[in-house]
């Protein structure tokens, strides 16, 4: 079975160039310099700054760079539960984000709302951001966020190019009762 690449090279025929498609060489740009916005809320805050460690080494897959300003972050990771109290600024940081933008929902709580069944918490993360990868756990470990990391970038590496910069942004309203 032959397996074709996205990026093909011989140094016998082209010598020092490289023959590639626009959508595959921007994508590769993409998924390999991931700049992180932590959203740590709860818990699960404190395994996404192990990622960041040696032991597990987050910049292994080029997301090392964790970004406290939204204008220079591309992949928002909500870590924790997420409260009717601070839904609004999660909205507002992820719109304040440069286009393309993606989520990462880390934990129980900022994918489902988690053991919280009460007025004042957001029963997940998706009703107010659109969420690319959810992470499953209470909390989650490490390998759990870069496992979702590598499936982000594999969703980033068929994306195509055109539709990302013509895309609208999306409109939620947030209601407490949906």
């Amino acid at each position: 079975m032959k397996r074709t690449a996205d990026i093909q090279y011989d140094s016998r025929i082209e010598g020092d160039l490289v023959v590639t498609r626009l959508d595959a060489a921007i994508n590769w740009f993409r998924k390999n310099s991931l700049w992180p916005m932590p959203m740590g809320l709860a818990c699960c805050a404190i395994e996404l700054m192990a990622t960041g460690g040696s032991r597990f080494d987050i910049s292994r897959f080029g997301a090392e760079v964790m970004r406290f300003s939204p204008r220079q972050s591309d992949v928002m990771i909500v870590a924790g539960t997420v409260t009717y109290k601070m839904a609004l600024v999660v909205r507002r940081i992820y719109e304040q984000m440069a286009d393309p933008k993606w989520v990462i929902a880390m934990g129980a709580c900022a994918s489902t709302g988690g053991m919280y069944r009460s007025y004042a918490v957001l029963q997940g993360v998706d009703r107010l951001v659109p969420v690319d990868v959810y992470v499953a756990g209470c909390p989650p470990r490490p390998e759990a966020l870069l496992d979702a990391l590598i499936r982000l970038q594999n969703q980033i590496r068929r994306e195509p190019v055109l539709k990302v910069w013509k895309q609208p942004p999306p409109e939620k309203p947030l209601h407490r009762d949906s």
